[in-house]
């Protein structure tokens, strides 16, 4: 797939995810099969900027891989100054969130609220192109709702604002992420412009990703909730695409080796103290599935030293031979 001036190597892209996707989690990705990680969303409006979370959030000087950054608001001017100040921090492609369903985002007429408002769609992708030498993509979904589904008309407008390539989440902004989504305005989307389109949602396994290549025709999918606790998925899905057969499900000893990794990662990345938090949600979804892990997850989230997470993971595993 072909986004500007950049190849991905396979056609796997990691969803941005609030509190989720930083550095750590991205870089893991990557390393695991991912062709592409894109940040987690950055609010525009530099008013809200001066945090230390919003400030490693845009701080893209030692990192690996494609550098992908994802914006959301809904003035142009402002989304084009937030779309150059990332460039300058090292942003190889920005990427303009119109899919975020939340309330908070979607009150503030960012978000997929935007779909319903093509003008302001047009204004936004046209300020953001004009102001970047670097591509800029665009995330949406299919629609408002079941009844305005205008993926299509969307997708029309940012590929002639110049927009370098289009994720779509297969479900409407009143779907939330509710029901299954579905992949028929997607490949609508697909046949209806010539830039490079992505699928987004309940892309969950390696013949999931398949199914929706294929029924769709898009260029690439976008894996999010999936690849929590599971980064490997991007590993299984490549070799189910590229030979047609399973990857067992990873040996425990690179489990333990690949969740002591992460953890220590975010310690580093945050912090002790904020590491040790964030770690926490990460390990649940690692553990999620395991019966012996639920009384472990209780002992760990009550952990507030990363030394003390660390030396907890090294006993469950221990202990379970």
């Amino acid at each position: 797939m072909q986004i500007g001036p950049h190849t991905l190597e396979t056609p796997l892209i990691v969803a941005p995810m609030a509190g989720v996707t930083d550095r750590p989690f991205r870089e893991l990705c990557l390393r695991l099969g991912a062709g592409m990680a894109v940040s987690e969303m950055l609010l525009a409006n530099p008013d809200v900027w001066d945090t230390q979370k919003t400030r490693m959030r845009m701080d893209h000087s030692a990192e690996g891989g494609l550098r992908s950054v994802q914006i959301a608001g809904a003035d142009p001017e402002m989304m084009a100054f937030a779309a150059r100040y990332n460039v300058e921090q090292g942003a190889q492609i920005v990427d303009i969130n119109m899919g975020c369903p939340a309330k908070k985002v979607n009150k503030k007429m960012a978000g997929s609220a935007l779909l319903r408002y093509p003008d302001q769609v047009k204004a936004i992708c046209q300020a953001v192109v004009d102001a970047v030498k670097v591509p800029v993509t665009l995330k949406i979904r299919t629609g408002w709702d079941r009844d305005n589904r205008n993926g299509v008309a969307i997708a029309r407008i940012a590929e002639d604002c110049g927009i370098a390539a289009l994720a779509v989440h297969g479900r409407t902004r009143a779907c939330l992420y509710q029901g299954e989504a579905e992949y028929d305005t997607i490949k609508a989307i697909k046949q209806a412009v010539s830039i490079p389109v992505v699928a987004n949602g309940d892309i969950n396994s390696p013949e999931k990703a398949r199914y929706v290549l294929d029924h769709t025709g898009v260029d690439a999918v976008m894996i999010g909730r999936a690849a929590q606790g599971r980064p490997w998925i991007f590993r299984e899905i490549r070799h189910f695409l590229e030979t047609g057969t399973k990857l067992p499900p990873p040996e425990r000893a690179e489990v333990r080796a690949l969740m002591s990794e992460h953890v220590a990662n975010l310690h580093q990345f945050y912090g002790a103290y904020l590491g040790a938090r964030i770690a926490r949600k990460h390990v649940g979804w690692y553990l999620n599935e395991e019966e012996t892990g639920r009384e472990f997850r209780k002992h760990f989230n009550a952990l507030d030293c990363a030394v003390a997470q660390l030396e907890a993971l090294e006993a469950y595993f221990d202990g379970l031979g």
